[in-house]
């Protein structure tokens, strides 16, 4: 699974850590799969989410303070175990 993450990796590496990261994922308006991605992320963290106009895809926006590049593969290696769960 690593090597899906290694180009986002470069990216990252050329940042100050720790740093605000913006995820931003596309699922199923599902409540299950909703909940699974929220509790990823701590309290603090500002979420929002958008509803397609048909109400069948939902659109989370998660910013967070990380602490380094690992710390936010691991969060993406995470949601990817959640079937439906696409990473922008």
């Amino acid at each position: 699974m690593e090597e899906v993450f290694k180009k986002l990796r470069i990216q990252l590496e050329l940042e100050e850590w720790p740093n605000v990261y913006m995820f931003k994922f596309i699922m199923p308006n599902e409540n299950e799969k909703i909940a699974k991605i929220t509790a990823m992320f701590d309290q603090g963290a500002e979420i929002h989410f958008q509803p397609s106009s048909n109400d069948k895809y939902i659109c989370i926006t998660a910013k967070e303070m990380m602490l380094n590049v690992d710390s936010i593969i691991e969060k993406y290696v995470e949601a990817s175990q959640i079937k439906g769960v696409i990473a922008l």
